[in-house]
């Protein structure tokens, strides 16, 4: 007879990717050991940062004063940080920590976090609930809602994808939880807050890291279907400074050169490995924002989305 562990049973481990933000790690590190189930571990992975950023967190965990910050809980026991030795992106950087989870034999889930992020002391428990009640729940995602006041919604667990466009739009309706078996559900879970189990790993494996950054969560949701479900807890709150290491914009007018390269590289190979009967479609949604880029006076953008579409096309074979 198999055993089922109760939910305060369920080990976690929690890997946070730190690209020359430790200040924003620190303050999500802290937000995380409040957090009221108690039976996780931290993982911090730093992708070559030049910041000294893997210096400052140490010290914060060994219990050094940090400026605007208070000491570690209990000297940071629990915290395992790991310098991944260059900058492998968003998937690569995430596998770096999810591989030396697994290795160590006892995490019933991996929760992927932002360091841009500060938790709910109850986000964790949340997602675990829902995942405790659907034995083929996969993959879990969180309330975001934005850092700064007034806190508004930034997405309800995932987001939804028009594969004509490569396009995706956020979810705002809270209400109830949504399963992917649920025709209101995301197309795919934000990874700004991503609980995947481990048998779900085991299964379908790490994320892809060729995408290096965006588009690794659809990709990973696409893969896990049909064997995993995937799904959004409702009381699962996550506050998100979005993008605050790389630039990211949330409008398309004020986004940086390098989420430029890679939304326009990413969005192509994407459909190409999953939907490649809609990548002529695709294209000319990028075509279309390049020109657009052009039209507002902004030829390094536009430079940036041309030079991501050429290079989508060495990256064809999966």
């Amino acid at each position: 007879m198999i055993e089922t562990k109760t939910i305060d049973q369920l080990n976690v481990s929690i890997i946070i990717l730190n690209w020359n933000g430790w200040r924003d790690t620190v303050e999500c590190l802290e937000s995380v050991f409040r957090l009221n189930h108690r039976r996780f571990d931290v993982v911090v992975c730093d992708n070559a940062s030049s910041d000294g950023s893997l210096e400052k967190i140490r010290d914060w965990a060994e219990g050094k004063a940090l400026a605007g910050f208070g000491a570690a809980p209990q000297g940071g026991r629990g915290l395992a940080l790991i310098q991944t030795g260059s900058n492998l992106g968003f998937a690569g950087g995430n596998n770096v920590g999810i591989r030396y989870a697994l290795a160590r034999g006892d995490c019933d889930y991996v929760w992927l976090l932002n360091n841009d992020t500060v938790v709910d002391p109850d986000a964790l428990s949340a997602m675990l609930r829902m995942a405790h009640s659907n034995p083929m729940l996969g993959v879990c995602g969180s309330l975001l809602r934005s850092y700064a006041p007034p806190h508004g919604i930034l997405t309800a667990g995932g987001r939804r994808y028009s594969r004509w466009s490569g396009r995706t739009h956020p979810l705002t309706d809270i209400a109830t939880p949504r399963i992917s078996t649920s025709p209101r559900a995301p197309d795919y879970i934000e990874g700004a807050s991503m609980l995947i189990s481990r048998k779900c790993i085991e299964q379908i494996g790490l994320l892809e890291e060729r995408y290096f950054l965006y588009s690794e969560e659809i990709d990973y949701v696409v893969r896990a279907q049909p064997e995993f479900h995937f799904g959004y807890a409702p009381d699962s709150v996550v506050y998100h400074k979005e993008g605050a290491s790389i630039g990211t914009a949330v409008l398309r007018m004020h986004r940086s050169i390098l989420q430029e390269f890679y939304l326009a590289r990413n969005r192509l190979l994407f459909t190409w490995w999953h939907c490649p009967w809609c990548w002529p479609s695709v294209f000319v949604t990028v075509v279309v924002s390049f020109l657009q880029r052009l039209l507002i006076g902004k030829p390094k953008n536009a430079a940036a989305i041309l030079r991501g579409a050429l290079a989508s096309f060495s990256g064809r074979l999966y």
